[in-house]
């Protein structure tokens, strides 16, 4: 089961849990985050970082309640981090309230812690060359997947939560454990050696329950002085819980991932001999865990809390022989395909590096450097649009394309009414050499503001306004557009001088056909009227001469 899911609908391609991964264990396909369980080590800093909270811890809390039903006691194991997590909270307050949840009861992890330590200072006795602590399962991770070689100098004793839930099961008939931590590794844990922790439930899982049930654990605190071991999730806390009498180690903590594997690097380089290193993935170790840091307030609040809490003199403990508390780690193999220098060269030039001053490594991607990311890509792992240059000089490029070749002038203003971009179809219309001439400079310098004034005051957009240029003797038809969330004016100039012309032209034509057809009109009519007046005055003598004519033959 994994112990980490992703909600893909919140997932928004921001690259930032890539970019704070620190071993790249995620990978991007269609523009969603997906773990590489192959790779991950669980530090859970994906989820800590993730700003859309598209990173699910699974929730255990359905499983513990099965295991109640079963009817054996179920006992939890608390990590020692409680203390910083639930402020003013004591081991006593918080048995009380795990037990209105139906828990039997509740023990410190910090026995267990005991217990581990113990069987760290022999390992010292033993004198082997450099010990490595095996507490913090990230780091027995890392070391499995990432640093197989490093293997043999990782101390093969179980985690405090194993050696505690074993105990526990020894001392109690049929028990069930649940360890309840900061950790999301130790879901990881739990699973992978099965039989020794039942559950694994995180605070906020706790909290949640307490929540659900109306039960608010009290604020009242208890104090033991056999309880030394309540310092393990604190930064160099193993160390202090342990007697450091063997003057031949060098003793030192490392916390963070990224120190972690710096140092691991350097181990594995041949730079470390007789050295004891206690080493958590978490900065600030597990009061720094990923379940904690969400809501954490202050380190140093937390560190206090644990230092107050801890006694001075270790828990009273059976130790069991060190084959009873002995853990096997084994390497887990990488499947990941190792890219040739052909194969990264091209992808280098499909990512548009074409040479070394174009690898930016902006890490923008979340890789450090375009070579990462090249290899990435191979494996399958990235995709070439995570590259953010890329794509801005793609969109950039294209968008000069467009303005360049466009017969339109397009103008850019700000709300200040300042020429933030012009291109050379607009240079031309207002007879400007270079952009530079106007870029910075007020619109008023080239045309009227009247109508910018009036769009970026709340007024519709302007489409297709025909107006006359008279500095610069064109017509033009203007469009303009307020872009409210880029908070931009876009000015569409259309030329239109030379359609301008040809209209006036024609008009001219047609005003002139109708005068000539006007004057054609008027002589045709005068002509008809001659005609006319010509054919009156005949008919009229013919009617003379017939009614004469009419008259004579009568008197005959």
């Amino acid at each position: 089961m994994e112990c980490l899911t992703l909600k893909k609908s919140n997932c928004k391609n921001c690259y930032k849990c890539i970019r704070h991964c620190p071993i790249k264990s995620i990978r991007f396909s269609g523009n969603q985050a997906y773990i590489i369980g192959n790779e991950c080590v669980m530090c859970g800093r994906c989820f800590v970082v993730c700003p859309q909270d598209a990173k699910q811890i699974v929730d255990e809390t359905e499983k513990v309640k099965v295991l109640m039903q079963s009817g054996d006691p179920v006992v939890i194991s608390l990590a020692p981090s409680f203390i910083a997590n639930y402020e003013g909270v004591g081991i006593e307050s918080m048995r009380e309230a795990v037990k209105k949840l139906g828990f039997f009861d509740v023990e410190e992890t910090a026995i267990g812690a005991t217990i581990v330590k113990t069987a760290y200072e022999k390992m010292l006795e033993e004198e082997r060359n450099v010990i490595i602590t095996s507490c913090c399962h990230s780091v027995n991770l890392l070391i499995q997947k990432h640093f197989p070689k490093i293997l043999p100098y990782l101390a093969d004793v179980m985690s405090p939560m194993q050696a505690h839930c074993k105990d526990i099961k020894k001392r109690i008939p049929n028990a069930k454990t649940v360890f309840v931590g900061p950790c999301l590794a130790k879901k990881d844990e739990a699973q992978h050696y099965e039989g020794i922790v039942d559950a694994v439930l995180t605070f906020d899982e706790l909290t949640a329950w307490f929540k659900a049930e109306g039960v608010e654990p009290e604020k009242r605190m208890d104090s033991d002085e056999h309880s030394r071991a309540r310092f393990f999730p604190t930064t160099g806390g193993i160390l202090k819980t342990m007697a450091l009498d063997n003057p031949k180690y060098e003793y030192m903590a490392i916390d963070g991932m990224e120190n972690c594997i710096a140092v691991l690097k350097d181990i594995e380089a041949g730079n470390a001999k007789n050295c004891f290193i206690e080493m958590s993935a978490c900065a600030g170790s597990c009061i720094g865990g990923p379940v904690m840091e969400k809501y954490h307030a202050s380190p140093i609040k937390e560190y206090t809390a644990v230092a107050r809490y801890a006694g001075k003199k270790d828990f009273k403990v059976e130790q069991p022989p060190m084959r009873e508390i002995e853990k096997n780690f084994s390497i887990i193999e990488q499947r990941c395909h190792v890219p040739s220098e052909e194969e990264i060269r091209e992808t280098l030039h499909q990512m548009g590096k074409l040479k070394p001053a174009d690898q930016l490594n902006c890490g923008s991607c979340g890789y450090d450097t375009c070579r990462e990311k090249a290899i990435a890509i191979l494996q399958g792992k990235a995709e070439i649009s995570m590259c953010l240059p890329f794509l801005k000089e793609k969109a950039e490029n294209f968008s000069d394309t467009i303005s360049r070749n466009s017969p339109n002038g397009l103008i850019v203003l700000n709300e200040k009414l300042e020429v933030q971009q012009i291109n050379r179809a607009a240079l031309k219309i207002f007879n400007l050499q270079n952009a530079s001439n106007i870029l910075g400079d007020q619109v008023i310098r080239i045309m009227e503001p009247l109508d910018f004034i009036n769009v970026l005051s709340g007024s519709s957009s302007i489409h297709d306004k025909r107006e006359y240029l008279a500095e610069y003797g064109k017509y033009v038809e203007k469009t303009v557009v307020y872009d409210r969330e880029y908070k931009m004016i876009l000015c569409i100039l259309r030329d239109v001088t030379e359609e301008q012309a040809q209209r006036e032209k024609k008009e001219n034509i047609s005003r002139q056909t109708v005068e000539i057809a006007d004057k054609v009109v008027d002589k045709q009519m005068r002509i008809v009227q001659e005609i006319a007046s010509l054919l009156g005055e005949t008919a009229a003598e013919t009617k003379i001469a017939l009614t004469k004519l009419k008259e004579s033959i009568g008197d005959e």
